[in-house]
């Protein structure tokens, strides 16, 4: 299924306690829903139930090649930005990773094998639209792929080794070995976001954001599964 309108993309309504709470358990608490969603997805219960071989699992792997893609060129323009440039963090880069994970999944010519879903097309769309010129944009996207990859993500990694014996090329996109303290970095990572004098109008439409990103991050998985 296609998400050709991000859903989610009204303004919400701002809370009177908005900045008042911080800003990364506002994030947290308004997408634990959309976050569980993706979770139990149909592609992702198939994943984690053994019920996906590796060949399938590449296909997820071909989709973050083009949603990387997009994010850390987003990343590249926004590093001198007061704002966004904050958020730039080389050591989270994804997309080398990504391509030795490709080149062992698909063989050396696997630019010509990978095609993104059209989930991931309108995806990638939206990135451009949003995170390149705006940081709040940026951050939203950014926050929504790279702390789940940091958490949730190593599940996928053990999944890997334990189903198919697969601990280096092939699940090197879970390995983040220029991070020596994942939990500090994520408590760094969240420090920025509460430190950040964000408007709270612009608190809102961050939320906002990040709820868009869910629902791609879901509409990818929901493409995959059919």
């Amino acid at each position: 299924m296609s998400l050709t309108v991000p859903l989610m993309a009204a303004p919400l309504a701002v809370d009177s306690d908005l900045t008042q709470t911080p800003f990364s358990t506002t994030l947290r608490e308004s997408t634990r829903r959309a976050h569980d969603r993706a979770h139990h997805s149909r592609y992702m219960r198939d994943l984690f139930n053994g019920d996906l071989d590796l060949t399938e699992y590449a296909r997820l792997v071909a989709q973050y090649w083009f949603i990387y893609q997009a994010i850390e060129e987003a990343a590249d323009a926004m590093r001198r930005d007061p704002v966004g440039g904050r958020f730039v963090f080389d050591e989270l880069r994804r997309v080398p990773a990504l391509a030795a994970d490709l080149e062992f999944l698909y063989g050396e010519q696997w630019r010509d094998r990978v095609t993104p879903v059209p989930a991931t097309e309108d995806y990638v769309r939206r990135i451009r639209s949003v995170a390149f010129d705006w940081a709040g944009g940026y951050v939203a996207h950014h926050y929504t792929r790279y702390l789940g990859d940091l958490a949730g993500g190593q599940a996928v990694r053990k999944l890997l080794a334990k189903a198919h014996g697969v601990e280096g090329p092939g699940a090197l996109f879970y390995h983040f070995d220029d991070i020596d303290n994942v939990p500090a970095f994520r408590k760094r990572y969240k420090a920025l976001l509460d430190d950040t004098p964000w408007t709270g109008a612009e608190r809102d439409r961050i939320v906002t954001e990040t709820l868009v990103a869910f629902e791609f991050n879901i509409a990818v998985l929901d493409d995959l599964a059919q």
